[in-house]
């Protein structure tokens, strides 16, 4: 028992953060999906100036370890009037299941439920994914005609 215990504290001083962060980046894809991701910056497709301009939301994005997903992003009060196709009154949300493709890079969303319910709910998003050595996910359309991504961090 002494012998079990002195492993087991052994085991656990030695996952420092870094050893995590190693052990993170070594998991497949899938599994380095897990968990919340705080939204980092938005990419419009707009030039810099424009981007620049634009105050960024909050958001939270959430894969779970059983396929489902939750995206939640709050506009800043001056833009509480956007209005779009995945944007009510300056809040975006879904949620749904996912599925990714490692091979291809991509992740699908297949939406349950949105608060734009009438465009998105029962609607497959493909979107291509970039998972970065410095522990970003990079999220963008996989549709060519789109010039948008969102960098998320994981919490």
């Amino acid at each position: 028992m002494k012998t079990l215990a002195i492993y087991l504290i052994t085991l656990l001083c030695s996952l420092t953060p870094a050893s995590v962060h190693s052990q993170r980046n070594a998991a497949g894809d899938r599994e380095r999906l897990i968990g919340a991701w705080h939204l980092v910056r938005i990419n419009t497709g707009e030039s810099a100036a424009q981007s620049a301009t634009a105050p960024e939301p909050l958001g939270i994005l959430v894969y779970t370890q059983d396929g489902h997903m939750s995206v939640q992003l709050m506009y800043p009060e001056s833009t509480y009037a956007l209005d779009n196709k995945y944007v009510r009154a300056g809040y975006e949300a879904s949620f749904g299941s996912y599925d990714v493709n490692e091979a291809k890079h991509t992740l699908t969303h297949h939406v349950q439920g949105s608060i734009t319910r009438n465009l998105l709910v029962g609607r497959n998003l493909p979107r291509k994914y970039q998972l970065t050595q410095d522990g970003y996910l990079i999220i963008s359309s996989a549709d060519p005609n789109e010039n948008w991504s969102v960098t998320w961090e994981h919490y």
